[in-house]
């Protein structure tokens, strides 16, 4: 049922029904990857534009991580006003400039499957890291923290949270990702797939009634969009009401969120977040937000600069889930890292060995 539920989630962002598709079995990136590649080829590196923390801190990772394996890492960030344009030019400039791997972040998982069958045709392996690349059988191999999972964990987050303020029923609302990117359905499907069963049975009441996800979409995961509609929210439906709840699916949004609720002057709800952002977890350790999720940045691009690595020497990258991950025309191979939820009473053990945020926990 849950492979079923992250399926559909990713349906829901590539607007097509995910029939006739099959898992890949070729050999990545054609015959010559077989043969792997020199140490000091060019691996390109396209993340999207810098909306978050945790992109922040990839780039500076991958850049750094490459350099000492002996590749010549292309690392470019999309622009903030022409994203999936500038993703989609920097793709294919990296082909040209001969790269063997091109591990994208997705601007857009809807919009690449031009650049990443070019990347194909020349010979070079697509890795996508993070978020899907949909709609194409170029793209080789996945990498991310299983964020079904990371849904899960945020809506029972969000019930836990909830139970500290007594009997029910609860007043909430949903908040979800930016529409054109595919982790944002997969995170919602994660999140109701625990929170459903309390609406239907009276549990939680989502007062405004916006519970699909067209409606509880936050464009560009922009902080003053998702606080523009709590703001609406507030005002047309909190006038006589208390907010006990908040789904919220990174920390960028829950600490606008926040905002919003605080110049409104009310008491702060249950809000939920992700990425472990330092603000966010100041925020949790003074008791504003209630949680987080611990997707640790170095883990990931780690686990990324290891594929390269295998398929450098000609071999075959470990994956740990072929049948989740159905893109639209392919089953994507997929290594998954599991994240972990964390709250003001887990922090200090959550962040132990992160030296950014242990001090924050003390």
């Amino acid at each position: 049922m849950r492979k079923i539920l992250a399926t559909t989630a990713i349906a829901a962002v590539a607007l097509m029904a995910l029939s006739g598709c099959s898992t890949r079995t070729e050999t990545a990136g054609g015959d010559g990857a077989a043969a792997g590649f020199a140490e000091d080829s060019v691996i390109g590196v396209a993340l999207p534009s810098k909306t978050s923390e945790n992109w922040v801190l990839a780039g500076g990772l991958f850049e750094d991580g490459l350099e000492e394996a002996g590749y010549k890492g292309d690392v470019q960030y999309a622009g903030a006003s022409t994203t999936v344009k500038d993703q989609q030019d920097q793709i294919s400039a990296m082909v040209t400039n001969g790269a063997k791997v091109i591990i994208i972040g997705a601007a857009d998982g809807g919009q690449l499957a031009t650049q990443v069958q070019s990347a194909r045709d020349a010979g070079a392996i697509v890795i996508a890291y993070d978020r899907l690349i949909l709609n194409t059988e170029a793209v080789d191999y996945y990498v991310a923290y299983d964020n079904f999972n990371v849904g899960e964990l945020q809506g029972q987050a969000l019930l836990d949270g909830l139970a500290t303020k007594g009997d029910g029923p609860y007043n909430i609302e949903l908040f979800s990702g930016s529409s054109d990117d595919a982790n944002s359905a997969v995170f919602f499907g994660g999140a109701m797939s625990v929170l459903q069963p309390k609406i239907d049975d009276g549990t939680l009441v989502v007062a405004s009634g916006q519970t699909d996800i067209k409606q509880t979409a936050t464009a560009g995961w922009k902080a003053e969009n998702a606080q523009s509609r709590m703001d609406a929210l507030l005002t047309s439906t909190y006038s006589d009401k208390t907010l006990d709840g908040v789904l919220s699916p990174n920390d960028t949004l829950a600490r606008a969120i926040i905002t919003s609720v605080k110049a409104a002057g009310k008491d702060i709800p249950i809000v939920t977040g992700q990425d472990s952002e330092v603000e966010s977890v100041k925020s949790i350790m003074a008791g504003e937000q209630y949680s987080t999720i611990n997707k640790d940045t170095r883990v990931l691009v780690a686990q990324a600069i290891d594929m390269v690595n295998v398929l450098q020497k000609g071999d075959t990258p470990e994956v740990n889930d072929t049948e989740s991950y159905d893109n639209g025309k392919i089953v994507v191979p997929a290594y998954l890292l599991p994240p972990v939820i964390v709250t003001k009473d887990n922090a200090a053990d959550a962040y132990a060995n992160d030296p950014t945020l242990a001090p924050l926990t003390e």
